[in-house]
């Protein structure tokens, strides 16, 4: 009987252990979220002193609340893709916003680490360079900037746009006698071409990527048997005529 006494007693306490367990972590998550509400309101704020005549969305960031996002961790929204990186890594899924769900989804999974506040999210900063992404990773990231870019319902991006984005994204991907000549193309276009090209659609974002990838030397470029976009197609002539004169 002895032994069966003591067989209870150790079910008992592993009861207590397991509820125990249970109850620190629901604190836990209740903590977690406090913050993570906290911290959102804080953009939410922020976002508001910038726009004091307009009424702010209180379920999701605006452009203003990301560059507040960006004020908080030390990044410039304008030029420090890691922000981008960012982001990208929390799931923000409409161009130029972060909803609060997705935003409060990010600090429970740990996307956002945000135990300390602000500090916290500020030490996973070194591993938000995009040198870190390799493969689809990389190309799954790359198209995200395009959509995230984009404005509103277009589905397409500003050229000028496109000229000021390519650069910061494929810095040390692509060589930069490559991304230098692709910008001049775009820019230097002129009738009709210039309006056939003034706004430019994913495919064709996507495309430069793979063409720089599949293609490093222009000289093997066939157009006859290409797949490429017509983009491409114009681009590799431009170089060829410059390359003449």
């Amino acid at each position: 009987m002895g032994g069966t006494r003591g067989r209870s007693k150790k079910r008992a306490a592993n009861t207590d252990d397991m509820w125990n367990s249970k109850s620190k972590k629901k604190s836990h998550a209740a903590a977690l979220e406090g913050t993570a509400e906290k911290l959102f309101q804080e953009l939410l704020d922020g976002a508001a002193e910038q726009q004091p005549e307009e009424e702010i969305d209180t379920e999701q960031l605006n452009m203003e609340g990301i560059a507040m996002l960006g004020e908080k961790l030390g990044l410039d929204v304008e030029t420090d893709l890691r922000i981008i990186v960012l982001l990208w890594k929390t799931g923000a899924s409409k161009p130029g916003t972060l909803t609060k769900t997705e935003f409060m989804e990010a600090c429970k999974n740990g996307t956002l680490p945000i135990e300390n506040g602000w500090s916290s999210v500020k030490e996973m900063l070194p591993r938000l360079d995009i040198g870190f992404l390799t493969g689809n990773e990389f190309k799954d990231f790359y198209k995200f900037c395009f959509q995230f870019n984009r404005q509103g319902t277009h589905k397409t991006l500003d050229k000028e746009l496109v000229v000021a984005l390519l650069p910061m994204v494929l810095k040390d991907r692509v060589p930069s006698d490559r991304l230098e000549s692709f910008c001049d193309f775009l820019t230097s276009m002129e009738g009709k071409q210039e309006q056939q090209y003034n706004r430019i659609t994913l495919d064709q974002w996507a495309s430069f990527w793979d063409f720089c990838v599949e293609c490093e030397d222009l000289g093997a470029y066939d157009q006859s048997s290409s797949a490429w976009p017509v983009l491409i197609d114009e681009y590799v002539e431009y170089m060829e005529e410059k390359l003449k004169k």
